[in-house]
């Protein structure tokens, strides 16, 4: 693959040629040379895009597709199609199929759906048994096919000696260990948020403590066996205070959070739209405000989508017996801009990577290309001719977001959102 990438701001604070306009010439997948004009003698294709901007490739800690078993909703090649035109180059994969992907071949079968693609797709695999909650699954023997971590999504696991049981055994091959932070005896039946708009509309609550007390819980584990802990998708300020506090104790762990529980408070939920009906649910304004605070400071390390298509027969029914989820990889760039700079949102999307097992690749010469295209400027309302996923339940529909991806250059390949 040999591209020119023509006046490309880079925003890459690794690079020495952070915050220049320059161009970028790409030969069989490495950045050969950057200068302020680069001539084109060999005819490579050009890239020419309106107010181009370039950083380091972006990378989501939290997808979900359907394949195997509900490719309904979504397929691995439409999936990482999506991801490419949102702009990411790496994408971590849950484990929530049918069957769900808890032993090696299940690995193998992802790595091998997803080979010789722009996106690098990396596997988690379950951590228990069929996602289940009662045995452990093979761990090591998905470790050695490719798993990059081990996470039931979106389901606690109840039994805290199973927990301990995990970190002890997946420290001896420095595996990830992810524990969804719920404690479903205080969550009950609730749908959306306990507070005072649960009770305005008549929904069942989801106490901000079902959340904490699981995170708590698992800190104290932590402490107590070594290892490796994320925490994915807080969402109260209870839960930055507790990871906080654990950081400084210097205990290995990492969380992150969905870009919608940043960006959204449970006052939209007035309209019943279950593009809404999210878990974690969305919470308080103080909340929100907590999180981005921590998003800030570097006490939530990274920033997710969450992405999860639902098909319409779960989403186009009653609040109460919707599915939980929204997707978010076409809305995630233009999103996080209208919270934070540029320059921090590049930094949120490019973070990560190096907790799930791979290296980062800055903007120099002599580098691979793994390259986000965009442009922070753009100003549209996000519509569903912008969704490129099978399904399509979108959280941002109709807000008016600022900032666009074009596309990607990763893996000696080019996908470009024309």
């Amino acid at each position: 693959m040999n591209i020119l990438i023509k006046s490309a701001t880079i925003i890459d604070s690794k690079s020495e040629f952070h915050n220049t306009t320059q161009d970028i010439l790409i030969e069989n997948g490495v950045i050969t040379k950057i200068s302020s004009n680069i001539k084109n003698p060999k005819n490579y294709r050009e890239v020419k895009l309106d107010n181009l901007h370039v950083s380091q490739g972006w990378f989501d800690s939290s997808v979900s597709f359907g394949e195997p078993g509900f490719e309904e909703r979504e397929t691995i090649a439409n999936g990482l199609k999506t991801a490419a035109y949102s702009g990411f180059t790496a994408v971590a994969v849950n484990a929530n199929t049918n069957p769900v992907i808890d032993s090696n071949a299940d690995i193998t079968f992802l790595n091998a759906k997803s080979n010789d693609n722009a996106v690098s797709l990396l596997p988690i695999g379950a951590l228990t048994v069929s996602s289940k909650g009662e045995d452990l699954a093979e761990l090591f023997d998905m470790n050695t096919a490719g798993a990059v971590a081990f996470y039931d999504y979106k389901k606690p696991i109840s039994n805290p000696n199973l927990m301990k049981i995990a970190l002890q055994y997946a420290s001896n091959f420095g595996g990830l260990v992810c524990s969804y932070p719920q404690e479903n005896r205080i969550s009950g039946n609730g749908v959306v948020n306990e507070n005072i708009t649960s009770t305005r509309l008549g929904l069942k609550g989801i106490p901000g403590l079902a959340e904490e007390l699981q995170v708590a819980r698992d800190l104290f584990l932590l402490e107590y066996t070594g290892g490796k802990l994320h925490i994915p998708t807080i969402s109260t300020a209870t839960s930055v205070d507790l990871i906080r506090a654990a950081k400084k104790k210097k205990l290995d762990v990492t969380c992150s959070v969905a870009i919608h529980n940043l960006y959204f408070t449970d006052d939209v939920l007035t309209d019943f739209n279950t593009n809404f009906k999210v878990l974690p649910p969305l919470r308080t304004q103080p909340d929100v405000d907590a999180l981005i605070e921590a998003v800030k400071d570097g006490t939530i390390d990274m920033v997710t989508t969450d992405h999860t298509p639902i098909d319409i027969e779960e989403k186009k029914v009653e609040f109460d017996h919707a599915n939980y989820g929204t997707i978010g990889l076409e809305s995630a760039f233009g999103a996080l801009q209208n919270i934070f700079t540029t320059k921090k949102t590049v930094d949120i999307l490019t973070k990560g990577r190096s907790r799930f097992g791979m290296e980062a690749s800055p903007i120099n010469v002599g580098n691979k290309a793994n390259l986000s295209l965009f442009d922070p400027n753009m100003k549209y309302t996000f519509s569903r001719n912008n969704i490129v996923s099978r399904s399509k339940n979108a959280i941002f529909e109709n807000e008016n977001l600022k900032g666009k991806a074009y596309g990607i250059i990763a893996n000696k390949k080019i996908v470009i959102n024309s």
